[in-house]
């Protein structure tokens, strides 16, 4: 399984670095717009604040169908370059108006792996299946978009790539790129940084350490479970409500469209003492750089009883925090709030990456990408990380990249978990339960492979027959 000549990883490493270099070496300047049209697509801009600094940007766009048939905007992702303001500095995205409505509008940010002058994030535009499509030679109309500094202290444009201090009428712009079905079809990216870079999609790359599980189990007390490195938690301790049990008998495992399937249930009645939670984990701390990944199904409602709770689902790896502040703590999560929480008044997924955390009085050090919508139902999750970055896939799209100052110091555990952030959500008394099902879990040491890869691989784990394989050593 998974044989593929180390030639040819060396000859595709090769090429990517030349592709690297070459685009590093060409000017910033974007493409013509004729010749960027030619996937399809066109990007109009203007701004509506044109200031070299101002207390937020406003890109507002327009994306132009100019083929021959209609685009899914749901297949759809357009983004805008910028300098940050500061290493440290984190953005909120905003939605003014928009003809398709901000409802079906989302914005995220990430890291660029190669920082330029001009250009070291981006922001991210998609579009929800609300928004519906675009006929040959229709636009989208109107998206008044911006976005701040989480701050609120001033946002420096004059250096931001995608910006256009004179563009106060809307025209095609090629600083912002569009991206349909993972190709770029308008505009160019600061240089080096296509998300279309010549890649190997399909094929795994040449064996490597390996931790495969389906989670063929009968149940929590099936011996295998232990024996294949899980500990089904049953101590006390948070997350979550405290006084709250994590119940070990919550864990349960079932066939379902041919494989099995592990689900979480968490369960609560109003009070601490009548809330369940749920956590399994990898006993093992061995787990650092390459993939992760993980095919899990959020809920939005409660399996019974009346909905409202403050919930989080998660697919995450850590370690321990070994004091306040531990510069060598490490965290990397996937976390669902189906009905909102930290501040948060509706549905929203959060990628997170952890530098460090104090608990009291309460300070934290992380870097993090969201998207305020929906996630109900299966979601292929996947992070990469390598010795530049760490970055987070969705169903095979890029949901963000985060900085190499959050990168791990130590091995870490691989968890999943299902708790209550408090009981406020919902103040019935009414008994309740939600679920979280995870399908498999697939890690690969110290190789980054694309969202297309860990598909492959899991097909073939699957099509061999193994339900399960561990050749990660301990560290």
């Amino acid at each position: 399984m998974r044989r593929l000549a180390k030639s040819r990883i060396r000859a595709a490493a090769a090429a990517a670095l030349t592709v690297a270099l070459g685009c590093t070496a060409l000017a910033a300047a974007p493409a013509s717009a004729g010749a960027a049209a030619a996937g399809g697509l066109v990007v109009q801009y203007r701004t509506s604040a044109s200031g070299a600094t101002a207390d937020q940007s406003e890109p507002w766009l327009k994306v132009r169908n100019t083929g021959s048939s209609a685009v899914r905007l749901s297949d759809v992702k357009v983004r805008y370059y910028f300098k940050a303001d500061a290493p440290s500095s984190s953005y909120r995205f905003a939605c003014s108006w928009a003809v398709k409505g901000c409802s079906n509008i989302t914005g995220t940010f990430g890291t660029l792996a190669r920082p330029t002058a001009t250009a070291d994030r981006y922001l991210e535009i998609s579009f929800t299946s609300g928004a519906g499509s675009l006929a040959p030679g229709a636009d989208t109309g109107d998206m008044q978009l911006r976005f701040h500094q989480t701050n609120w202290q001033p946002v420096r444009q004059s250096d931001d790539y995608s910006f256009g201090q004179e563009r106060s009428a809307y025209g095609d712009w090629p600083r912002v790129t569009a991206h349909q079905g993972g190709t770029t079809t308008w505009g160019e990216a600061p240089g080096g940084n296509d998300p279309t870079d010549p890649t190997d999609p399909t094929d795994p790359p040449a064996d490597g350490p390996t931790l495969f599980d389906d989670f063929n189990y009968s149940s929590h007390t099936d011996p295998k479970i232990g024996a294949h490195g899980w500990s089904v938690r049953s101590n006390s301790g948070g997350p979550g409500v405290p006084g709250a049990t994590w119940a070990p008998d919550n864990v349960t495992f079932a066939a379902q469209s041919g494989n099995s399937v592990m689900n979480l249930e968490t369960s609560t009645a109003g009070t601490a003492a009548s809330t369940e939670q749920t956590e399994i984990l990898t006993r093992a701390t061995k787990f650092r750089n390459g993939t992760y990944a993980a095919r899990v199904k959020f809920s939005d409602a409660p399996r019974s009883g009346p909905d409202g709770d403050r919930l989080v689902q998660t697919f995450f790896t850590i370690n321990d925090l070994k004091a306040p502040m531990a510069d060598d703590y490490a965290e990397y999560d996937f976390e669902y709030l189906p009905n909102g929480g930290w501040g948060e008044p509706a549905n929203i997924l959060y990628t997170t990456s952890w530098e460090t955390y104090r608990p009291d009085p309460w300070e934290a050090v992380n870097q993090h990408s969201e998207v305020r919508q929906s996630y109900a139902g299966w979601h292929d999750l996947v992070v990469t990380i390598d010795n530049n970055a760490i970055t987070y896939y969705v169903d095979g799209r890029h949901f963000g990249t985060h900085d190499a100052a959050y990168l791990p110091e130590r091995p870490m555990s691989i968890n999943f978990n299902q708790w209550l952030i408090d009981l406020a959500g919902q103040s019935s008394t009414t008994p309740r339960s939600y679920d979280q099902q995870v399908d498999y879990v697939l890690h690969v040491k110290d190789q980054v492979l694309s969202p297309a890869q860990v598909g492959t691989l899991v097909g073939e784990y699957r099509a061999a027959g193994t339900t399960f394989e561990d050749t990660v050593p301990a560290t």
